[in-house]
């Protein structure tokens, strides 16, 4: 038997399937977010009619705080999540809270129900002392390319993301931001997310569906392997970041779905940005238009696709948009 012709032979299968794989992982994985030019201007109480330019996350901070909204079809329960936001924010909590500049950007992702329209509505009629803009995204993208969007222009010094269903207490935000200033330095890289897992044993977990809890213990499972099992819940819609933070993970993230927390997880310990995990209250929301079963698989497959990518170089930190400014 010629060996060399088994080992060329055995090689070339190889090579020919890694190959397979490689082309295969190119085909199944989601395309780059494209921001199309109407989705770079926003409308407020001041410009209703007229869209005016939307800041840049390169650009210096000019507000102490960016709340990003990402919002498809939140007509009836948007207003509640906005009332407690700028009731806090505004100093007309019960829970005090330094006064802070800030701006409220809704992304509107593509809804079908009016929900750019109810959230201008409320900006010129319920709250017009507040700073509350509206983008409106042309097509639905994902909670993940929502976000994405919102973070990408913001003009706060420190940005959260918060769901539009008012699930999490918004006065937890002074627990994120006082973890944040614990983390590192004014300015410095750094991410503070509000984690539900001391709720694990309580009645806001042990009262949902058996199939929600078991698929909820096989994503932690997955997590464990794909690198971020040192955050106990990845998905909670509750995140603060910094500038610096933001500037060097919103422009490498690739999934718009709605693992896409996993991602911005998995960049920040890529490149050594402090994360803080904060328990914070939660209370489950009726109407979610989130498929538990459908979703968990888009999740298990879009977390393969999100580790391949990673360990194959595709993709991964890019060079910061802060890196960038300052090489100009």
């Amino acid at each position: 038997m010629d060996y060399s012709v088994v080992t060329y032979g055995a090689l070339s299968i190889v090579i020919a399937g890694v190959l397979c794989i490689y082309l295969a992982l190119v085909f199944w994985s989601p395309p780059p977010i494209v921001t199309r030019p109407s989705e770079k201007f926003y409308r407020s109480r001041s410009s209703p009619d007229t869209p005016v330019p939307l800041s840049e996350l390169d650009a210096p901070g000019e507000v102490d705080l960016t709340v990003v909204i990402p919002a498809y079809n939140e007509t009836t329960r948007l207003p509640i999540m906005l009332a407690t936001t700028v009731a806090h924010l505004s100093q007309q909590s019960s829970v005090p809270a330094p006064k802070r500049s800030y701006e409220i950007l809704v992304v509107d992702d593509g809804s079908s129900d009016g929900t750019a329209a109810l959230s201008l509505k409320l900006a010129k009629e319920e709250y017009p002392q507040c700073d509350i803009r509206v983008v409106q995204l042309e097509k639905n993208l994902g909670k993940g390319g929502a976000v994405r969007h919102g973070m990408l222009h913001g003009r706060g010094e420190r940005l959260l993301m918060v769901d539009a269903d008012g699930a999490s207490r918004f006065e937890d935000l002074e627990l994120l931001w006082d973890a944040m200033d614990k983390l590192g330095p004014e300015g410095s890289a750094a991410v503070a997310v509000g984690s539900r897992a001391h709720l694990v044993k309580t009645e806001a977990v042990v009262k949902r569906s058996l199939l929600r809890n078991i698929l909820m213990y096989g994503l932690h499972t997955l997590l464990r392997i794909v690198g971020v099992g040192h955050i106990r819940d990845t998905q909670c819609g509750f995140k603060l970041f910094s500038r610096a933070a933001a500037q060097q993970i919103f422009p490498a993230q690739h999934l718009p779905t709605w693992i896409f927390d996993v991602e911005l997880l998995l960049l920040a310990k890529a490149q050594g940005i402090p994360v803080a995990e904060v328990p914070v209250e939660w209370h489950e929301v009726a109407g979610s238009k989130l498929n538990v079963v459908t979703a968990s698989l888009e999740m298990l497959r879009d977390l393969l696709l999100l580790r391949a990518n990673h360990i194959l170089g595709r993709w991964g930190p890019v060079v910061t948009l802060a890196t960038d400014r300052k090489t100009r």
